[in-house]
């Protein structure tokens, strides 16, 4: 796997980095974008003052953010170098997390010995956008017998762990 570090994280990565309130960010940044974001640079990682995360030039990167935060409001998030993976369209180094309570699908990097199905960024990119849907629609589940909840479960579980897609697992629920 390749060692990211302030020379090379902003080529073609994926990340999240986390919201950071206690962070005075120095008045000699290490760079600043044309977009107006700074960024400094620690052993550990690198702070990002920003007020636009997600798609980033090249790379992808998450914002996990406080309840309070809003779309466009300058925040500081902080990652680890270890963080940062490649986006290249071959590599299946990615996996679904999926919370049930919460309602949530997260792309994680994968984790050493874990057994997850792996899938590229776009891929799983796609699978979070229909997991969402799936939360929130609920007229797509009027045709199974189980309530939603459990057929959401089991819908999504089978989702993340095969290459079957998502049509194809409801025709087999029915």
């Amino acid at each position: 796997m390749k060692t990211y570090n302030k020379t090379n994280f902003f080529k073609h990565t994926f990340c999240e980095f986390n919201q950071v309130d206690n962070f005075q960010f120095p008045e000699n940044t290490n760079y600043k974008s044309k977009s107006e974001s700074m960024y400094f640079y620690t052993d550990e990682g690198v702070y990002r003052k920003s007020n636009h995360w997600g798609r980033v030039a090249n790379c992808r990167w998450k914002l996990i953010a406080n309840e309070d935060y809003k779309n466009q409001q300058i925040v500081i998030g902080f990652a680890k170098w270890k963080d940062f993976y490649p986006i290249n369209s071959t590599e299946k180094i990615f996996f679904i997390d999926v919370n049930f309570e919460e309602k949530t699908a997260r792309i994680q990097p994968k984790e050493t010995g874990a057994n997850n199905l792996l899938f590229t960024l776009n891929e799983a990119q796609q699978k979070t956008k229909q997991i969402s849907i799936l939360f929130k629609e609920t007229k797509w589940a009027n045709y199974f017998e189980d309530d939603i909840d459990t057929i959401r479960f089991k819908v999504i579980t089978e989702f993340i762990s095969s290459k079957k897609s998502l049509p194809e697992i409801k025709r087999s629920f029915k």
